[in-house]
């Protein structure tokens, strides 16, 4: 065990300054580094390697969703940055963000996520590392080509936004976005971050969100209530993604209780980040339609410091599955879910580099890029706990 993974609301001033030193450091480390932030944050999605470059088929990212590997893969990645940010500052370690707790359900995101400065217990103010991350070089979308409305490149100098401003910044974005962050910025940083804290809380706590367009029905939202089902996942496969979710509670009988997935309120945490809203019950939404955080895009969420700390209360949530479960020193993916739904390269967002398309995934599958000491890939079970 390499230390205890704390509540960051909990955190004494000295651990938290130890913390904001770490990340600080981290941030300014040079970028190609293979300890910067930049490319850790790089992995799960731009700037886009190996295999499927250029093909908007082929998912150029390394991050895993929609199969089997998706709590396994994060846990590794929380885990690579830890060690990154131990290299700065030895002994600290990732805090979560408690995304179910009395304060976010009242209140919304830490405070310590939305301050534009900190200051250290002997004076010294920098720039808050916990609210964004300003990119050293850029990154240039290779995917967006049949989407050009959604090119998530991001010149130099790009410091990350969340709800309810705009990162699209690409070539056919770039005019419109600085005028609707203008026009956000004019509210100020008070009226902008209850907005955000509003919408991650309606996220929370309320039914349904609309996601729009004509006949579209509401769907769930209810994020807490997802969180505490989620542990009573039957088995590692459901529990693990959406995609073998879904297949499982097709089998249901009626009447049967649906199963939650730990991905689906996962995935509702980087879209109330992001920036999709609830506009029948979020009185703000029509002061913010445009946006569109990097929280809410696979391609540039990990560059989003609270990224991190989101990914770290997922991993506590698997844990926590894995001991009410009995599988905290081993993972357990019974037979019946051999070449099951989620567990294909192709599942979902489609092959990460180094997989082929149409690879059948299983606890062995490589957790590709992280290594062992040895040198070899990490795969699902050779670290069930999140420390080790």
């Amino acid at each position: 065990m390499t230390g205890v993974r704390k509540d960051i609301r909990t955190l004494s001033k000295a651990e938290l300054d130890d913390l904001v030193r770490a990340w600080h450091l981290v941030q300014n480390v040079d970028p190609a580094d293979p300890d910067s932030f930049f490319q850790i944050a790089g992995y799960h999605g731009e700037p886009f390697r190996g295999a499927g470059y250029n093909n908007p088929q082929w998912w150029g990212g390394y991050c895993n969703h929609g199969n089997i590997l998706f709590p396994t893969w994060h846990r590794a990645y929380v885990r690579r940055l830890e060690q990154a940010l131990q290299k700065q500052v030895p002994g600290v370690t990732m805090p979560y963000w408690n995304e179910i707790d009395e304060e976010t359900l009242t209140s919304g995101v830490p405070p310590i996520f939305l301050q534009e400065t900190y200051t250290f217990t002997d004076g010294k103010t920098i720039d808050n590392p916990l609210l964004s991350y300003t990119f050293q070089k850029k990154i240039q979308d290779r995917i967006y080509q049949p989407f050009p409305d959604a090119d998530y490149s991001k010149p130099k100098g790009y410091a990350t936004v969340r709800y309810p401003f705009s990162g699209l910044v690409g070539q056919a974005d770039v005019k419109t976005t600085e005028d609707y962050n203008a026009k956000m910025r004019a509210l100020g940083i008070d009226k902008t971050n209850a907005m955000l804290n509003n919408n991650v809380i309606e996220w929370l706590t309320q039914e349904f969100y609309y996601p729009g367009g004509e006949g579209v029905k509401p769907m769930k939202a209810h994020v807490a209530e997802k969180y505490l089902e989620c542990l009573n996942a039957p088995n590692y496969a459901v529990f693990s993604n959406t995609t073998s979710a879904e297949r499982w509670n097709d089998d249901l009988p009626e009447g049967v209780k649906l199963a939650v997935p730990v991905e689906s309120p996962h995935n509702s945490i980087h879209l109330a980040v992001g920036g999709i809203h609830i506009p029948s019950q979020d009185a703000d939404a029509a002061d913010a339609p445009d946006a569109n955080g990097d929280m809410g895009e696979n391609d540039t969420a990990s560059f989003d410091p609270i990224f991190f700390f989101h990914h770290c209360f997922i991993d506590r949530m698997f844990w926590t599955w894995q001991v009410r479960h009995h599988q905290e020193h081993a993972l357990v993916l019974g037979q019946e879910f051999a070449e099951y739904p989620g567990t294909n390269s192709v599942d979902a967002q489609g092959p990460t580099p180094g997989v082929p398309g149409n690879t059948w995934l299983t606890l062995e599958s490589p957790l590709t890029p992280f290594k062992k000491p040895d040198g070899s890939c990490m795969t699902s079970n050779v670290s069930p706990s999140p420390l080790n």
